[in-house]
């Protein structure tokens, strides 16, 4: 299991996120998620979008900091990057499934 975590260097309204990936699979990176309480309204898909002051907290749980390119690579290596569109449509599919994973039956 390796999840990864880059910088928060990425600005959106006012402030600095940094991005949560699995290089293995998006149930991974879900259950990761999920045992920290993360809101699903963060998944796009193929990652999480953590705030700045959230990180240490993921570090602590087990995700390995890595640069944005590194992470990037990885991500792309392990064909788990998608495109603009299938972020959309995978975030729609995968809501059951976090959501799940969020609150077990």
């Amino acid at each position: 299991m390796t999840i990864l975590v880059d910088d928060p260097i990425w600005h959106w309204r006012g402030r600095r996120w940094c991005h949560l990936v699995s290089d293995t699979s998006v149930y991974e990176l879900n259950e990761f998620a999920a045992r920290l309480d993360m809101p699903t309204r963060g998944f796009h898909g193929d990652h999480y979008d953590v705030p700045e002051e959230y990180r240490d907290v993921v570090v602590a749980a087990g995700a390995e900091p890595v640069s944005s390119r590194e992470l990037m690579r990885r991500l792309r290596n392990a064909g788990l990057r998608l495109s603009p569109a299938q972020r959309r449509e995978r975030a729609l599919e995968n809501s059951t499934l976090a959501d799940d994973l969020l609150d077990p039956a």
